[in-house]
């Protein structure tokens, strides 16, 4: 995973700030498929972290739409665009499947190292517990 260097203080909540720090990053596409995933799991309700953190990951997914992930690709991307868009309780276990599927796919250890680097690089705050950053 890429060791992005720690940035100033910012408003992290605008699209725009997010955009600049993704695009200057380096992230690359496991990073990308961390996103994702991380994306799946708040659309499936299974993300503990704080409304504000997740919020800036949905700015985040935003501004790497178009890169390519390692392991997901497009049939992904269009399932999480249709649950943004609302959600049935079909397309709520299509996303609970894929959600599952993508975390056994990356793993724990990447997706605690992808939300470390995140924390490290100021992009997320260093609130909650440590189950809430897992």
């Amino acid at each position: 995973m890429t060791q992005p260097e720690p940035v100033a203080a910012m408003p992290w909540h605008t699209p725009a700030s997010i955009a600049a720090w993704a695009a200057g990053a380096g992230l690359g596409p496991t990073e990308v498929d961390c996103t994702t995933t991380v994306m799946l799991k708040i659309l499936d309700g299974k993300c503990k972290m704080a409304a504000q953190e997740k919020a800036i990951i949905a700015l985040l997914y935003d501004a790497l739409q178009g890169r390519p992930g390692a392991r997901f690709g497009a049939p992904i991307h269009t399932l999480i665009a249709r649950a943004r868009a609302g959600m049935d309780e079909n397309l709520r276990a299509e996303v609970y499947e894929q959600r599952l599927y993508a975390e056994t796919i990356l793993g724990r250890p990447t997706m605690k190292a992808y939300k470390a680097m995140l924390r490290r690089a100021g992009v997320l705050g260093s609130g909650g517990t440590e189950n809430e950053r897992a």
